[in-house]
């Protein structure tokens, strides 16, 4: 197997208005921005809380269900 850019695991952290998923050496892969109320993030045209976490904890999960088979 070759070496992949963007090494696994992956995490996600938590910061003000959004979530970010980094690999195992800290490079940020994606953002996922939010707001708490479900008005707010109408507005905003963005996710709420539950909705991008759900997201980022998913994107977060892609080197296991690519690379596992």
């Amino acid at each position: 197997m070759t070496s992949r850019r963007f090494p696994a695991p992956w995490q996600v952290e938590q910061i003000p208005g959004c979530y970010k998923v980094l690999d195992a050496s800290g490079q940020a892969l994606a953002y996922i921005y939010t707001r708490e109320r479900k008005a707010d993030a109408d507005i905003a045209n963005v996710l709420t809380t539950d909705e991008a976490r759900r997201i980022a904890v998913n994107v977060a999960k892609l080197p296991e269900l690519l690379w596992e088979r």
